[in-house]
């Protein structure tokens, strides 16, 4: 019975296969951005003292918390960049005219 059912199934189209994969890339991009967010919500925490007394408790040096930052933001620049490439070229490959 699933041989009939595959046998009705037209077979998926390059471009809706590369179109897939691309979107599925976008999908996985997104969620690395959701990732960094995430961590740079947890640092914003960090700084960002609860009372005005807490800043004294605070152990990271501002060159330490200056390189934490930097290096969540050329992560975040990275993972942008994926993001926007992959997208890019989704729209590329969906705007091509179909071969056949």
């Amino acid at each position: 019975m699933a041989a009939s059912t595959r046998s009705r199934t037209p077979p998926a189209s390059p471009r809706f296969d590369a179109a897939e994969a691309l979107a599925l890339q976008a999908c996985d991009d997104t969620d690395s951005l959701r990732e960094v967010l995430c961590a740079y919500t947890c640092l914003e925490k960090l700084i960002a003292p609860l009372e005005v007394g807490d800043t004294e408790q605070l152990g990271p040096t501002r060159t330490e918390l200056g390189s934490l930052v930097r290096l969540v933001n050329e992560e975040m620049s990275r993972r942008i960049e994926a993001a926007g490439s992959a997208t890019r070229a989704m729209r590329a490959a969906l705007a091509r005219p179909e071969a056949g």
